[in-house]
């Protein structure tokens, strides 16, 4: 298993993400659903690599996300909601509170980043109903740091 993010980068065809890390599309399911009147793709998934110093952009889309740890370090998915801030730890350190596996609730503020100086991680995002692009919201850092003052670090690094 190679230690260097960007030899995984290479392998897996990944791509600049617009809100941070680098991507890849390998799922879209073909069973439809209705949302809104509208057809969607019932699921979709993608490979996500992000390093340290790179930034997963605070977001929210309208569907559930299910984030699945493969290689790497430890990754802290930062999440704003009614009822606050959390932080999900994504890893395979139980020890350190970190779990393979973590979901982000529909319509909640979330932005992910690697704390280990040189560190880097290695993760799968599947979304259902399936993730489109027009869903994809960036978080407004004044509005943010009003609802969440006590946040404003967290909140203005990754904006």
């Amino acid at each position: 298993m190679p230690h260097d993010p960007q030899a995984w980068i290479d392998a897996l065809r990944l791509v600049p993400h617009p809100e941070g890390g680098h991507y890849r599309e390998t799922y879209r399911a073909a069973l439809g659903v209705v949302r809104d009147g509208q057809p969607r793709t019932a699921s979709t998934a993608i490979y996500y690599l992000l390093r340290h110093g790179e930034r997963s952009r605070l977001h929210r889309i309208r569907s559930d996300e299910l984030w699945h740890f493969h290689a790497g370090d430890g990754l802290q998915v930062h999440v704003f909601a009614d009822d606050g801030h959390s932080v999900l730890r994504l890893g395979l350190d139980l020890a350190a509170a970190e779990a393979p596996q973590q979901w982000v609730a529909a319509g909640a503020w979330f932005g992910a980043e690697v704390e280990r100086p040189g560190g880097w991680a290695l993760v799968s995002c599947t979304v259902a109903p399936g993730f489109e692009f027009a869903d994809l919201e960036f978080a407004d850092r004044a509005a943010l740091v009003r609802a969440f003052p006590e946040s404003a670090d967290i909140i203005t690094r990754l904006t």
